[in-house]
């Protein structure tokens, strides 16, 4: 079994969650923050979106380099954040499908202002990089989700908003 192989499933269960749970995020509260030094609820929903890319980046580029004062991806709509998921998904899983082993095992690097922040083998970057960051940021999502008395789904069983539906 290739390194692939054993990654898609991993990808395919965490990106359903990943979409039932921007499925929750309502439009009316892009702008909520919980904090004034946190992300707003849409830019963080967008950032969980785009974060699937990152898998692009990390199989067909060398590295990627971010720049202080870069503008991200902020969705404006529930439509937008929602598009944006199914089209980064797809390219991602498309890339990750397409990586041989030995591609995987070749170093990627992360740069930020010039200043290369990791580098590890391509395989390590979708695990750390891609799919643990999605389920970290996920995770942030569904706490703002829940100081908003919105339901969430259950990710790994049932959550308590599910378990007695």
């Amino acid at each position: 079994m290739t390194i692939s192989e054993t990654l898609l499933p991993e990808f395919d269960q965490e990106l359903a969650n990943t979409r039932a749970l921007l499925e929750c995020v309502p439009e009316d509260k892009f702008a909520w923050k919980p904090h004034a030094k946190s992300m707003s609820m849409g830019r963080l929903a967008s950032h969980v979106a785009e974060m699937p890319n990152w898998a692009v980046y990390a199989i067909k580029q060398d590295s990627l380099e971010l720049t202080p004062g870069q503008k991200p991806f902020n969705a404006a709509t529930k439509k937008e954040l929602m598009d944006s998921l199914a089209t980064n998904a797809a390219a991602a899983r498309a890339a990750i499908a397409g990586a041989s082993d030995e591609h995987l095992g070749k170093t990627w690097s992360l740069i930020f202002g010039g200043t290369p922040v990791l580098t590890m083998p391509r395989a390590a970057v979708l695990r750390t990089v891609v799919f643990s960051h999605i389920i970290h940021h996920r995770g942030q999502l569904s706490v703002y989700l829940r100081l908003n008395d919105i339901p969430i789904p259950g990710m790994y069983g049932p959550s308590a908003d599910t378990a007695h539906a």
